[in-house]
């Protein structure tokens, strides 16, 4: 192989998706940036895993990933029913797998809904949280490419 030639892990991309694209630079030490339609997020390591612990971890944002999809889709419905999201929470909790390879063992989610939300909407407010972009996502895993450029 020349030193040109791209290492691709996987190819399957859809070939008319709607692409949407960001960069992660280096900042320093464990901490990286990604700026994503003019929005600056950070991540970084805690201090007892060598990070300086300036930022949350790309596995904790992972989790928040689900946990405000979830909290977006039921605030969704509760506006689309004229109810208050007035005390909506999200809580999540995560595992880490202890054998190899790394990876996220379990997550708990837990929906509180806003104190006032009427008995016969529990379960359709459950029902459209269970299904946001990203718990779909990981039910149905994407095909993913890992690239090393030259």
């Amino acid at each position: 192989m020349t030193g040109s030639t791209q290492q691709i892990l996987s190819t399957n991309r859809p070939q008319n998706a709607d692409v949407h694209s960001f960069e992660v630079t280096h900042v320093e030490r464990d901490a990286y940036a990604v700026d994503i339609r003019g929005h600056r997020l950070q991540v970084d390591q805690p201090i007892e895993a060598g990070g300086t612990d300036t930022a949350p971890t790309p596995t904790e944002l992972f989790a928040a990933s689900l946990a405000t999809c979830i909290a977006f889709y039921a605030g969704r419905f509760l506006h689309r029913h004229g109810l208050s999201q007035t005390g909506l929470r999200v809580r999540t909790e995560f595992t880490m797998a202890t054998d190899r390879p790394a990876r996220v063992a379990s997550l708990r989610v837990a929906v509180i809904p806003p104190p006032d939300l009427p008995e016969q909407r529990r379960a359709a407010l459950l029902a459209v949280a269970s299904h946001c972009t990203v718990h779909n996502t990981l039910h149905q895993p994407p095909e993913i490419d890992i690239e090393l450029e030259p």
